[in-house]
């Protein structure tokens, strides 16, 4: 009988020298064998040993750096992506666009039974995984989690946050998240991030053909009236912003973590769940009041959202052909007046960017009043979540707090699956370990 032979790393940072990844690197080596942290032993891979090598100097930020393992893997070679998760407990998936690079990654996770984390805010992409993947990663006991990053964990724990503070009889009917970006310098974002936004408009008679072949949903009883359209561009008063609606993978995430939870009250079980763990775990969703959920992007400025809708229009219209698309991907600066380009934002304009995401809740101070006809909300809860730049400070924070929890209470966790973080991190501590780094949790009014 062979013996078993155990994973030699906690973690694999994969696409390690990739603009982001050097972000996720230097945030996990702050608590790379830090007292109380999981995290013990790690391992950074890709295709380029030099690059790898330069990622990991910049991380450390002095020319001696830690004593780190470079493993070379490349999406086009599935043996190499087989080696590398053969080696981890979990994979930490940073190649995007997912579209186009992160099927292989998931596939060798599964096959070898390790996990796997991204910062992927693709929804094609991460429903055709759920679909293809999900009962064999069951079967192999890899838990496959998407969205780790600013996609879409403070909009899925912003929404649960607001979603507690309604205390019984209350329910809340409807709520809208409104990001507002701000920076003392320009604001600039991931060419990657902008390069999955194009794609998804080429491939989203895709992801319509994908919801078509797949079984409906449960979907959770909201009390009160259904969604409310309202206008293209909304001025929030309360907020002082202007605000149009946002095209994010956040709402679908929200939407999928509810239908989980709808056939799931209690939240899933896991594998080999401390019966403490259990309790609280039930006792927290017991806390979560569904309710039909929302993002715009959302600015003072009244000029700045006209903005907006101008580079909306141009990835929707251009995106949708060939030529269009390699317009887009060859000028990213020119169609979004510098929002995006080719080599990303400076460290300083990195440092010197935050995030305000205010989650405005409208409901019935009694549940009672929600099923009498023509019911309208009585009460608002407004809340808010604040943190650092959103792409390359903010999403390492948080896929690295969800990483420490998967190695630190794996055994309460289901045992494999093709999840959203909500449904998976929800009973846990993450959002005390974000409050701890520089994400805040906030009450703002209830009226």
């Amino acid at each position: 009988m062979t013996e078993l032979q155990l994973p030699t790393y906690d973690i694999i940072i994969f696409g390690a020298s990739g603009f982001t990844g050097k972000y996720v690197v230097r945030e996990a080596l702050k608590f790379l064998n830090s007292p109380n942290s999981a995290l013990k032993t790690l391992a950074l891979a890709g295709r380029n040993s030099s690059k790898l090598t330069e990622s990991l100097k910049w991380a450390s930020g002095s020319k001696t750096h830690p004593t780190i393992p470079l493993i070379i893997a490349d999406t086009s070679d599935p043996s190499s992506l087989r080696r590398m998760a053969s080696q981890t407990k979990l994979v930490l998936n940073c190649v995007g666009p997912y579209r186009k690079y992160g099927d292989p990654v998931v596939n060798a996770c599964v096959e070898v039974g390790c996990d796997y984390l991204d910062i992927c805010g693709e929804p094609e992409f991460m429903e055709r995984m759920e679909a293809v993947y999900f009962e064999k990663a069951v079967e192999k006991g890899s838990l496959v989690v998407s969205a780790c990053g600013f996609d879409s964990v403070p909009a899925e724990f912003g929404l649960m946050f607001n979603s507690r503070q309604w205390v019984e009889p209350a329910v809340p009917n409807r709520v809208e998240a409104y990001l507002n970006l701000e920076s003392d310098k320009r604001i600039v974002g991931n060419f990657g991030t902008f390069e999955s936004a194009v794609l998804g408009v080429a491939n989203v008679h895709k992801l319509a053909e994908l919801r078509r072949s797949r079984p409906k949903r449960s979907r959770p009883n909201i009390p009160g009236p259904g969604p409310v359209k309202g206008s293209t561009i909304e001025h929030q008063e309360e907020l002082g912003l202007w605000a149009v609606k946002l095209p994010s993978a956040d709402a679908i995430v929200v939407r999928r973590t509810l239908s989980t939870l709808t056939e799931n009250p209690r939240g899933l079980q896991g594998v080999n769940e401390d019966p403490k763990q259990a309790e609280k775990r039930a006792a927290f969703w017991s806390t979560i009041k569904p309710a039909h959920f929302g993002v715009k992007i959302a600015t003072k400025s009244l000029l700045s959202v006209f903005g907006f809708i101008a580079i909306g229009l141009s990835i929707g219209l251009l995106g949708s052909f060939a030529f269009g698309r390699w317009l887009l991907l060859k000028f990213p600066s020119i169609f979004t007046f510098g929002g995006f380009r080719k080599k990303g934002p400076t460290e300083e304009e990195v440092a010197s960017a935050t995030f305000k995401m205010w989650f405005v809740g409208y409901g019935f101070s009694d549940a009672k009043l929600a099923s009498q006809e023509g019911a309208k909300p009585d009460t608002e809860i407004i809340t808010r979540v604040m943190g650092p730049e959103i792409g390359y400070l903010t999403t390492p924070i948080i896929l690295i707090q969800c990483a420490l929890i998967v190695l630190k209470q794996r055994q309460d966790l289901p045992k494999g699956g093709v999840l959203t973080p909500g449904i998976v991190f929800g009973p846990f501590d993450l959002q005390d370990r974000l409050q701890e780094n520089g994400i805040s949790f906030d009450l703002i009014s209830e009226k």
